[in-house]
């Protein structure tokens, strides 16, 4: 059984960073793309970066590009999310998640297990 478990969210005024982290067992990490996502209230669930099971491909959203950088470290199974010049309009709870398939592509959005989720609120 596959298990993540996401930590680092909190409360950061805007403007300011943050570093989420994802620490992932139950199966080969390192065969595996990771990805986080968000949902903000009332909102659905947003893709917001990827990394290819390698850590060579990285993929991001508009909205987040240029301010936030996922990473992966094979050795130690954790992916993060460092989330520079934040804006109240990132303010949702992260999902860290792990790809379906084995050496899937950043571009292929289907993930299977999910972290509990961590709460980032940024004030304005």
């Amino acid at each position: 059984q596959v298990q993540l478990v996401e930590s680092g969210g909190g409360l950061v005024q805007a403007g300011g960073s943050l570093r989420l982290s994802c620490a992932a067992s139950g199966r080969t990490f390192s065969s595996y793309a990771m990805g986080w996502f968000r949902q903000a209230p009332g909102k659905e669930r947003e893709f917001v970066a990827a990394i290819s099971w390698s850590g060579r491909t990285t993929n991001y959203a508009d909205a987040v590009k240029g301010r936030f950088t996922i990473s992966r470290d094979n050795a130690k199974n954790t992916v993060d999310l460092q989330m520079n010049s934040l804006k109240s309009e990132d303010t949702a709870v992260y999902y860290c998640a792990s790809h379906r398939k084995v050496h899937a592509t950043v571009t292929d959005y289907d993930y299977d297990y999910w972290g509990q989720g961590t709460q980032v609120t940024v004030s304005s």
